[in-house]
């Protein structure tokens, strides 16, 4: 006796086989460990960043990252590490402006938010870096902090105003030969003039189209926590899924100045799968 698969069965069937592909291409997401003296972070890297993900395997199998501190720590913000020049640095000595000497292109994507544990890549600002391209080694970690539901209007005001200096950078940068030349001439009236039309202009701009908040982005920062502020300016291309009691132990870490913690904080970084 014959037996025809029904329609009901044949979809599920096709359910099960599209659940288990993404599961087999979730598990098939590299995976790295910080180990640090306050214990180990677990990190999963996004194959949806290759760019980020790819760099970020070269260099761990390189022994690039070990010995190298989190040279710069803010206690419910994050903890920044990656520059190769903080080994064996002076207590006194500047860091954070070593890298390996190129930069990679941004792979900013909207669905990875900047939620307590994800791993984002470090860059210089707009002002010298509108393509929001990244450091090519320096990275953080986000600590952040859970917002109560009635801080959501405080948040997207922030967000409102982050916009607002962005574009106010924007147009200074297409206006920077007449502001330079008001500056040299000593016009400080016609100079003042223009930065206050450029502040309208950015304010109005911002205004149009304000910052809000999907209701993603509400959910992770009122529950898990996080830093939302820099959602769509930095490229997220990982996450920690063990250890993040070891980001918050790092980041309870005295600091003195510029961020940088009292007792140095050395890391090494392995490939525990690709």
């Amino acid at each position: 006796m014959k037996k025809f698969l029904t329609a009901g069965f044949i979809i599920t069937t096709m359910l099960l086989v599209a659940c288990g592909n993404a599961q087999n291409t979730a598990d098939k997401r590299p995976v790295v460990l910080i180990k640090t003296q306050f214990g180990n972070m677990k990190v999963v890297l996004y194959n949806e960043t290759p760019k980020h993900r790819d760099n970020f395997l070269k260099l761990a199998k390189a022994g690039y990252y070990d010995g190298v501190l989190f040279h710069r720590v803010i206690k419910d913000f994050m903890i920044q590490g990656g520059d190769p020049e903080t080994r064996n640095a002076k207590p006194d000595q500047q860091l954070g402006n070593g890298g390996p000497g190129y930069e990679i292109d941004n792979e900013i994507n909207p669905k990875f938010l900047h939620k307590k544990g994800a791993l984002a890549a470090a860059r210089e600002g707009d002002q010298t870096n509108p393509q929001k391209k990244s450091s090519g080694s320096q990275f953080y970690i986000v600590q952040g902090i859970v917002f109560p539901d009635n801080n959501i209007p405080a948040l997207e005001a922030k967000g409102t105003e982050k916009l607002a200096q962005s574009y106010m950078r924007q147009l200074t940068m297409a206006n920077e030969d007449s502001l330079k030349f008001y500056q040299k001439s000593a016009n400080q009236i016609a100079f003042a003039i223009l930065i206050d039309k450029l502040q309208t202009e950015a304010l109005a701009k911002a205004q149009k189209t304000p910052f809000k908040l999907t209701e993603e982005q509400k959910q992770v920062y009122t529950t898990i926590g996080g830093t939302p502020h820099l959602d769509g300016n930095y490229t997220v291309f990982g996450e920690v899924i063990e250890g993040l009691s070891v980001l918050d132990s790092i980041a309870a870490q005295p600091t003195g100045p510029n961020d940088r913690p009292q007792k140095d904080i050395k890391m090494e970084i392995s490939v525990l799968n690709e």
